[in-house]
């Protein structure tokens, strides 16, 4: 999943990207509130980590823009301000979530994770495919009785196609997912990948789930 912090306190900003990035997740940020209203109407994000406090523009502000274009990403704010009144002034400028600082850095995951969940509620957490199954949250893919251990960029990935199941997907859409704007090598790291997870998921004797449509892309299906 692609996430955009908006944070100006850059030594913060940086550990939050590099805890998130280990979650496993791709993760944009911007240093202040200009860049993160652009990168937040023009790019596609799973959820948005907003501070309220922010040069050029101010987090509420941002929060409003997006939701009148009718962006409904759902919004982490982060801020210093714990007074009720703040914290509804937030809810009311379209905020899912409001997190006071200091704050542990768990407790954001944890909400990170619960944002997300509630995102997808229309999802069930545990999806199947043949005999495949995939658990979103707790990052947990078995094939039959047999767990497989995936790297974060290999479950991202297949996180990617399941959500698509039975729908291609193209490299660009897969390197706009899984990968930070700031990537900057080959996309050929994309087959690689793929490889990689086919050869963990469709081991032999099981039915074929990870297809290559040549010149197009990839899709996840128990059909040819």
């Amino acid at each position: 999943m692609r996430l955009l912090l908006v944070e100006d306190e850059k030594n913060l900003a940086e550990n939050l990207k590099k805890g998130l990035t280990e979650q496993g997740y791709a993760v944009d940020v911007a240093l202040d509130g200009e860049e993160g209203e652009f990168l937040a109407e023009t790019e596609a994000y799973d959820l948005i980590i907003l501070d309220l406090m922010l040069p050029k523009v101010d987090g509420m502000a941002i929060c409003k823009a997006i939701r009148e274009k009718g962006l409904s990403t759902p919004v982490l704010m982060l801020t210093a301000k714990s007074r009720i009144d703040d914290k509804i002034e937030g809810f009311t400028s379209g905020a899912d979530d409001y997190l006071t600082k200091p704050f542990s850095v768990a407790e954001l995951y944890a909400r990170v994770k619960a944002l997300l969940k509630r995102k997808d509620k229309t999802e069930l957490a545990m999806t199947e495919v043949d005999d495949l199954r995939i658990d979103l949250f707790k990052h947990e893919v078995f094939r039959g009785p047999t767990k497989i251990e995936l790297t974060p960029k290999e479950f991202s990935i297949l996180e990617y196609l399941v959500r698509n199941k039975d729908g291609v997907v193209t490299r660009t859409m897969l390197l706009d997912h899984v990968w930070s704007a700031e990537y900057a090598g080959n996309s050929n790291i994309v087959d690689v990948l793929i490889g990689t997870l086919r050869k963990k998921i469709d081991t032999a004797g099981k039915v074929k789930l990870v297809h290559t449509i040549y010149g197009v892309g990839f899709k996840l299906s128990a059909k040819a």
